[in-house]
């Protein structure tokens, strides 16, 4: 079937992370069939991820909110699909959206895979508890073996989205690097989607306070006004801190960034995977969720994770589901643990 496919298109529409986790695998297959043009379909503001990728791969930003919105959208989607004349079709994402692609280009295009998101493993580890874990297939494997049931053989290889060549900072990432030469550089994303991945603030204040105190630079990453609110108060209350949000230009900026910091303090969020796509090491902070169900950061380790073991872990693959004890226990983590992971 391989032999055959010579246009293929790949589709993940969101989340951040999960877009973020496709690019290891993109830039591996590129690099194994440069023969094979490639274009990846998800919204437009994920374009960053893909523009330092080999030539044979191309981004197409589509509009979910306007222009392809509701069935009637995806009818249109559909039309323009086949209009673009493609021999594969590889769904990264298997949703409700995506299904109803795959049905109507099922006569346009003949060679289709889908991904297996292992629902009932994670749920099952998710009732097991962290006690009888054993590691799930991580979702960057999981990306490949779309690719497999299409026919294609090869090892996911990828070390840096600037792997090639080094980024071209922009002005509002070197002016936020004036001074730093020669001192420790660390960010800290302290923000994530669901409360159960966030770390207590006042608990990561402390970790702020004493990375800065030690003469580290601090760099903290947040997006909106919630978030950017606490940022900027903690970059007055703190010497050597600074607040990144609404000052890097989107994605492209956070990359440049990140690629040039020491280590990165994360969630188990998008930021976690963002800096994997840079070759940065990460400190990541674990609650409700677990590296177990295969979301850790692409070459990251565990041992670099910061987690309790607990009975009650994970009690949830996304961490979606409220505490049972309604404490939060599981991120009752003494803030000198993390900061003891980056001093080693």
């Amino acid at each position: 079937m391989a032999k055959s496919i010579k246009k293929l298109l790949i589709t993940r529409f969101s989340a951040l992370g999960d877009v973020a986790m496709t690019v290891p695998v993109v830039w591996s297959f590129a690099k194994a069939y440069p023969e094979v043009e490639i274009v990846v379909m998800s919204r437009h503001f994920m374009q960053p991820f893909f523009s330092t990728l080999p030539k044979n791969v191309s981004f197409c930003g589509v509009d979910l909110k306007k222009q392809y919105h509701g069935l009637i959208g995806l009818m249109k989607l559909a039309r323009d699909i086949k209009a673009m004349g493609f021999d594969a079709f590889a769904d990264f994402h298997d949703v409700l959206r995506t299904k109803v692609l795959r049905a109507r280009l099922m006569f346009a295009i003949s060679n289709r895979a889908k991904i297996n998101k292992g629902r009932l493993e994670k749920r099952s580890l998710c009732k097991r508890g962290a006690a009888s874990y054993h590691q799930l297939k991580t979702s960057v494997e999981r990306y490949a073996d779309v690719l497999r049931k299409l026919g294609f053989r090869f090892e996911v290889n990828f070390q840096s989205i600037y792997a090639d060549s080094q980024p071209q900072l922009s002005e509002n990432v070197t002016s936020l690097l004036v001074g730093t030469d020669g001192c420790k550089k660390v960010g800290v994303a302290p923000f994530a989607a669901m409360k159960g991945k966030i770390y207590p603030i006042e608990k990561m204040k402390q970790v702020v306070n004493l990375l800065s105190s030690s003469g580290v630079k601090v760099f903290l990453f947040g997006a909106g006004d919630n978030e950017k609110s606490v940022l900027e108060d903690w970059e007055h209350q703190f010497n050597n801190v600074v607040s990144t949000a609404g000052r890097l230009g989107g994605i492209a900026g956070e990359l440049q960034l990140i690629s040039k910091l020491d280590a990165m303090i994360s969630m188990d969020s998008s930021n976690m995977h963002f800096a994997s796509l840079v070759g940065t090491r990460v400190i990541s902070v674990w609650g409700a969720t677990h590296p177990a169900a295969g979301f850790l950061g692409y070459n990251q380790s565990e041992t670099d994770a910061v987690q309790l073991n607990l009975l009650c872990r994970p009690c949830s693959v996304y961490g979606k589901t409220p505490c049972k004890f309604g404490d939060y226990r599981c991120l009752d983590i003494n803030p000198e643990a993390i900061v003891e992971k980056i001093n080693k």
